[in-house]
């Protein structure tokens, strides 16, 4: 009897699947537009998603280093502590309520001040895996804004009805079907920067980094909705012309 192969676990991304899309996307445009600033964004994509890789298996990864130091510097404080309060004697004759007032004020005092020394050390690993991951996900926004501007001219009236061009006009060297191909390989870049974002969510839970990954999603999904309300104008104009819409 044959043995039954695992369940692929569909609730999860793969990042080496992502980093072969990205890779595939990378060649699409290669072949298509081999001299376009377009081709090099998706090379430097592809770059930031094996980085991203490992950035991901180190934020997930214990900072043994840092939790030994933590521990020591705890132990620290709690000895030196217990080593203050064992050297305290309470005279019970001739203590006014003033100082005994006093005297209870400074202890909570420093017992607050001790607290919250204690919970600085404690999450300063979270801290810095925070920061990292934050510093990833800022470059994702900022591929994300780059490509954004290569798409900002590609206007599809400016192909369908082209007028008369002034010096400063942008150059419109595409016919529709490449702006149309142009555009999907936008939409295509900004939906895996999305995908990438959602790694570090999905390997790292934090609420901050969570916050940022939301952003990243919202910010992508509203770039590709401007392209795709773009080439809903390019694809009924080739479907009129050719009688099919624009293949990839």
């Amino acid at each position: 009897m044959k043995e039954q192969e695992p369940a692929v676990p569909y609730t999860t991304l793969d990042s080496e699947k992502i980093i072969k899309t990205i890779d595939r996307l990378s060649v699409r445009i290669g072949e298509r537009f081999p001299r376009s600033g377009l081709y090099g964004v998706c090379g430097q994509l592809l770059d930031t998603a094996h980085q991203s890789q490992e950035r991901i298996t180190t934020i997930a990864r214990p900072l043994i280093a840092l939790r030994i130091l933590v521990g020591l510097l705890i132990a620290i404080v709690l000895v030196g502590l217990i080593g203050a309060l064992s050297l305290i004697r309470v005279n019970s004759t001739g203590v006014s309520l003033v100082d005994l007032v006093q005297a209870i004020e400074a202890v909570i005092n420093d017992i607050v001040l001790v607290s919250a020394g204690l919970f600085f050390m404690i999450t300063l690993e979270n801290r810095v895996k925070r920061a990292r991951a934050l510093k990833a996900l800022h470059e994702l926004r900022s591929l994300a804004h780059v490509i954004d501007m290569h798409q900002l001219t590609k206007d599809p009236e400016r192909v369908i009805f082209r007028g008369i061009a002034t010096p400063s006009s942008p150059k419109h060297e595409l016919t529709a079907f490449e702006l149309s191909r142009y555009l999907d390989y936008c939409s295509e870049m900004l939906s895996l920067i999305g995908k990438l974002a959602a790694l570090y969510a999905q390997h790292y839970g934090d609420s901050v980094v969570m916050t940022s990954v939301n952003e990243i999603e919202s910010l992508t999904t509203g770039l590709a909705r401007k392209i795709w309300q773009k080439l809903m104008i390019l694809n009924s104009v080739i479907a009129e012309k050719t009688g099919r819409y624009a293949q990839r």
